[in-house]
């Protein structure tokens, strides 16, 4: 499944230095995995990033407020309750404390909580595309799942990429173009990529990491290899073959979540619901335009996600930390 580091003491010390009761815990990005451009993995210029996934989210931030103060920014003063209210109502439903510095490890982490509940409905439904994006691709797993509940649905999750990456891909691609397509579903239509992100951030994230996402999805292409053909040794320049009948694109599209099909369904129907529904997708199925229908749905769903969250993390952070994370994110645009 997911990967887990030689580095893991180090991340079960982090654990340690926060309230307990996580019910699936990750860290991901550049200070975790290999991406090009970076010097190595876990770099000291490279901020770790960390989701905490918790049952309660009142009751979690109580008890880190009381154990980590400091973490947070002015928003402390409203106390847990009304952290948490804030974490589960905007934006991706994610609450960030950032550049909190942990001098034990000599590292400098982000870390963001989501309340299991959220989790599972972005991971089943994609409602927000965001930490479903991010379990998208190769993740360091610090905690596992708690419940059967959370790993069905991140093997859901990946099944629902996978589908997803094929409908926007061509009859032949190469391996490597799979895994782009794959890891690009949560990073078209952030307005991040625009300024705040490295331009080749996708291809740098896939190239280094080949075995990590053949291991990742495995178990979910050999369900697919009735419509797919990939090459069982080689390169990933080895070229790959999809089944594009009108049948396996309708069954694709069935395979997406909720929330790309109801954007699906209201784009065709300019909202007017007087179809049923799998009239609207076997009509899609058919259509030559299919790939930019699900390609523009899913842009829409990033957009709006990756806007609201990053204007929530304005007070999250404080100003000054706000400035300085804006800053380095603005770097990598020119690096």
């Amino acid at each position: 499944m997911l990967s887990r580091g030689n580095t893991a003491p180090m991340f079960f010390r982090l654990l340690s230095k926060f309230p307990q009761g996580f019910s699936f815990c990750f860290a991901y990005g550049s200070g975790v995995k290999q991406q090009l451009g970076y010097e190595s993995v876990r770099s000291k210029r490279n901020m770790i990033d960390l989701i905490y996934v918790v049952d309660n989210a009142h009751r979690w931030h109580t008890a880190n407020l009381d154990q980590n103060f400091e973490h947070y920014s002015s928003m402390r003063l409203l106390g847990g309750g009304l952290i948490a209210q804030y974490q589960e109502t905007f934006g991706a439903r994610v609450y960030f404390n950032t550049l909190v510095q942990i001098p034990e490890e000599d590292v400098i982490i982000k870390y963001g909580v989501i309340s299991t509940k959220d989790l599972l409905e972005d991971l089943t439904d994609w409602r927000c595309l965001y930490l479903a994006g991010r379990l998208h691709k190769p993740v360091e797993i610090i905690r596992n799942a708690s419940s059967s509940k959370i790993q069905n649905a991140i093997e859901q999750n990946l099944r629902s990429a996978a589908h997803a990456a094929l409908l926007l891909l061509p009859e032949k691609f190469t391996e490597f173009e799979l895994y782009r397509a794959i890891s690009n579903l949560s990073y078209s239509g952030d307005f991040r990529m625009i300024f705040g992100e490295n331009k080749d951030k996708v291809n740098n994230i896939v190239r280094p990491q080949l075995e990590n996402f053949r291991n990742l999805y495995a178990a979910t292409f050999e369900d697919l290899r009735d419509c797919l053909q990939l090459p069982i040794i080689g390169s990933d320049n080895q070229i790959c073959t999809q089944d594009l009948s009108e049948p396996t694109i309708l069954a694709h599209l069935n395979g997406l979540p909720k929330w790309p099909i109801r954007l699906i369904v209201e784009r065709q129907t300019n909202g007017r619901y007087r179809q049923d529904m799998e009239d609207i997708l076997i009509g899609v199925s058919r259509s030559t335009n299919y790939q930019s229908i699900v390609a523009s749905c899913l842009r829409s769903i990033v957009w709006s996600s990756s806007v609201w969250q990053s204007i929530k993390n304005i007070p999250t952070a404080g100003f000054a930390k706000s400035v300085r994370y804006s800053w380095s994110k603005a770097l990598k645009t020119f690096s």
